[in-house]
C-alpha cells in the first residue's frame, strides 16, 4: 500500500502521531480510494505498522459456529512463527528434525497454498523449547528477511528465495545465547542517508546487542548497547519529528537512533530471574507499555517534542501466581484510550488503568486458565467502528469489544487445532500469531499453515 505509506509520511513529518496520525491514516486512505473496499498486506510481524492495528473493509462481522471454513491447507513442520503476507506470498519458517536438523524458510502461493520455493540450512539446536523458529519473516521492497533460532540470518529474493546475503549471527558476534535462542523479527527503517537498514536484536558481545545491517549488501553499518537480549522485537515510533527504534533488551528499554544506532534515551528493566521479556511494546499516545512474566509492567512516558523518555510507573507482584498489573509471557497488549488490555500469566484477561497500573477488571473466560495462557489480538477497524479480534491459544478465533467496562464477545469460530510440538501439555498449544490480510487470516501450528475467508 504505497499510497498508505506516503500519508504516513506526511503525516510524521508534520508532527502528528499516535492515535491522531492513524484515525487520519485511516480517513485518508478511505477519501482516497473513494469509500471503495480495501485489501491490505500484512508483510511483517504485527501487520503493515508493527502495532497489531487492521484497517481492511469488507470483513465479516459475525463468525460461524463451530468451524471456520479453510480456503487452503498446507503441510509443515513444527515452529513458533507467525505467517507474514506480501505481494501474493505467504511466509513462514518451520524446523525439520529428521533425518538432520534444519530450518527452513517457506514461500507459498496466497491464492492456493502451492509452495513457491523453500530455502533451507543446517541448524543444530542448543536452547530450550525446540520447536523451531520464533521470528516472523519481514518482507520489504522485494527481499525476505528471516531470523533463525541459533542466529542464521538470511536476506532472500522474496520471489524466488535466492539467498542475497546472510550471517551466522551466533558465530560473528559471539552471542550469549538466550535460553529460547533468537526471537525478534527483524525491522526495517529508511534511515537519514534513504538507505534502508535493517535493525536485528542480536546479543552479541563488544557491544552488539543491537546490530543495523545494510539492506543491499548485509554489511554491518552500526552496533548499539552492551546489554543481553531478550525476545521482544523493535519497534519505530516518532518523537519531535524523529524517528526512534524502541529495542526492549534483557536489561533496558532503548530509544535508537536507527540510522547511527545512538541511544536517544534508555530506562534501566533488569530481570530479577533471566531476560524473559516476550511481548512487543505497544504505543499509545506519550505512553509505551511493555510486560514481563517475572518482572511486571512498566509504563514510559515519552516526550512529543524530543527523544526523550522517563519511568511513569513499574508494578510488579509477589510472584508470576500473585501479580499486580499484568504479568504477560507471550501476548503483546493493546492500549488505547488511557486503558490497557491483556493477559496475565496464567490466562487472566485483564483491563488496567494506564496512568496508574490499577487493574479494572478481570476475566477468565477468553481463554482456558493455565499457565502461560495466551491470546492474540488485533483491532480491526471498518466503517467508523472498531472491534478486537482474538485468537487464543486452543485456535479459537473471536470477534469481541475490550472495554473499560468488560469484555465483551460478540461472535466465536474454531480455526485451527492445538498440536503438542511447542508446548506437550494440557493437549498443546497455538501460540503462533495469526496474518490478517487481503480479508483472510493466516495462521499455523505445528503440522499445518491454513488460510480461511473473513469476506463479507
Amino acid at each position: 500500500m504505497a499510497i498508505r505509506r506516503l500519508i504516513r509520511s506526511a503525516l510524521f513529518s508534520s508532527g502528528i502521531c499516535g492515535r491522531s496520525a492513524k484515525r487520519l491514516l485511516l480517513l485518508g486512505t478511505l477519501l482516497i480510494f473513494g469509500g471503495n473496499a480495501i485489501a491490505e498486506d500484512w508483510p511483517q510481524w504485527r501487520g503493515t505498522d508493527r502495532d497489531g492495528n487492521w484497517t481492511e473493509t469488507g470483513i465479516v462481522t459475525e463468525l460461524p459456529e463451530g468451524q471456520l471454513p479453510l480456503k487452503w491447507s498446507v503441510a509443515i513442520g513444527s515452529g513458533y512463527s507467525g505467517p507474514t503476507v506480501a505481494d501474493g506470498r505467504v511466509y513462514v519458517t518451520d524446523r525439520q528434525s529428521e533425518p538432520n536438523e534444519i530450518e527452513r524458510v517457506l514461500c507459498f502461493a496466497e491464492s492456493d497454498g502451492s509452495l513457491i520455493w523453500e530455502q533451507s540450512y543446517p541448524a543444530a539446536y542448543e536452547i530450550g523449547y525446540r520447536a523451531g523458529p520464533r521470528a516472523s519473516v519481514t518482507v520489504h521492497e522485494g527481499k525476505a528477511l528471516a531470523v533463525g533460532s541459533m542466529g542464521h540470518f538470511h536476506c532472500l529474493d522474496a520471489a524466488n528465495g535466492n539467498i542475497l546475503w546472510k550471517h551466522d549471527l551466533h558465530q560473528e558476534y559471539d552471542i550469549d545465547m538466550p535460553a529460547w535462542g533468537i526471537t525478534g523479527a527483524p525491522l526495517v527503517v529508511v534511515g537519514d542517508t534513504d538507505q534502508p537498514i535493517v535493525i536485528q536484536i542480536v546479543g552479541g558481545s563488544d557491544g552488539a546487542c543491537v546490530v543495523g545491517f545494510d539492506l543491499a549488501t548485509g554489511k554491518e553499518v552500526w552496533r548499539s548497547l552492551d546489554e543481553r537480549a531478550c525476545y521482544s522485537a523493535p519497534i519505530l515510533i516518532q518523537q519531535g519529528g524523529k524517528d526512534v527504534v524502541v529495542c526492549w533488551t534483557g536489561d533496558s528499554i532503548s530509544g535508537l537512533s536507527p540510522s547511527t544506532g545512538d541511544v536517544f534515551w534508555s530506562i534501566p528493566f533488569p530481570p530479577s530471574r533471566m531476560p524473559i521479556g516476550v511481548a512487543t511494546p505497544v504505543v499509545n499516545d506519550n505512553l509505551l507499555f511493555v510486560t514481563s512474566f517475572y518482572d511486571g509492567s512498566m509504563m514510559v512516558e515519552l516526550s512529543a517534542t524530543e527523544p526523550t523518555a522517563k519511568k511513569k510507573w513499574h508494578r510488579v507482584g509477589v510472584d508470576e501466581k500473585n501479580t499486580r498489573a499484568l504479568q504477560s509471557i507471550i501476548s503483546t497488549p493493546v492500549m488505547r484510550d488511557g486503558y490497557v488490555y491483556g493477559v496475565d500469566s496464567y490466562g487472566e484477561l485483564r483491563c488496567l488503568d494506564a496512568e496508574t497500573g490499577e487493574r479494572v477488571w478481570e476475566d477468565t473466560t477468553a481463554v482456558p486458565r493455565n499457565r502461560w495462557g495466551t491470546i492474540h489480538t488485533v483491532v480491526h477497524q471498518q466503517a467508523g467502528s472498531q472491534t478486537d479480534w482474538m485468537f487464543n491459544d486452543q485456535g479459537q478465533l473471536t470477534i469481541a469489544h475490550l472495554t473499560p467496562e468488560g469484555y465483551q464477545p460478540l461472535s466465536q469460530t474454531h480455526l485451527l487445532d492445538t498440536t503438542t510440538v511447542q508446548l506437550p501439555r494440557r493437549n498443546g498449544v497455538t501460540w503462533s500469531h495469526p496474518a490478517y490480510a487481503n480479508r483472510c487470516i493466516f495462521a499455523r501450528n505445528d503440522k499445518q499453515l491454513v488460510c480461511a475467508s473473513l469476506e463479507e
